[in-house]
């Protein structure tokens, strides 16, 4: 019963519980811009983007040119092949156009790299 006089005792002696744990509302934290951890700008921003037909595609090369790195989810055309290659065809050419790289990262998942970024294609595994 101990465990139970505990926290009964700090309200019993004037506290109240709030002040024995304070917190802080991650909803409210607000961040001023898209720059470093120093306000440094920043060069490249990695996009994440779920396709759902072929003619999304032209929007996602955009930000490749641009210079960012795009992480494409094409989950729901997974059954779809024709889709699927037509897509991974246009990324293929549009990402070697500007000089970048491209791979499968995951199961339903490609990445998409501007020039001068190299996506290594081995896996760090931990030791268990």
């Amino acid at each position: 019963m101990a465990f139970i006089k505990k926290p009964f005792k700090r309200l019993a002696e004037g506290g109240s519980a709030a002040e024995a744990d304070t917190y802080i509302d991650l909803g409210e934290l607000t961040f001023d811009a898209e720059g470093g951890a120093l306000g440094e700008p920043v060069e490249h921003l990695v996009k994440v983007a779920e396709v759902y037909r072929y003619e999304d595609v032209a929007d996602l090369t955009t930000h490749v040119y641009n210079g960012n790195i795009l992480l494409v989810d094409f989950t729901s055309l997974a059954s779809d092949e024709l889709a699927l290659k037509r897509i991974t065809a246009e990324l293929k050419s549009a990402v070697r156009d500007c000089g970048g790289d491209v791979a499968v990262v995951g199961k339903n998942v490609l990445m998409a790299t501007p020039a001068g970024i190299k996506i290594d294609r081995a896996k760090i595994k931990g030791n268990f």
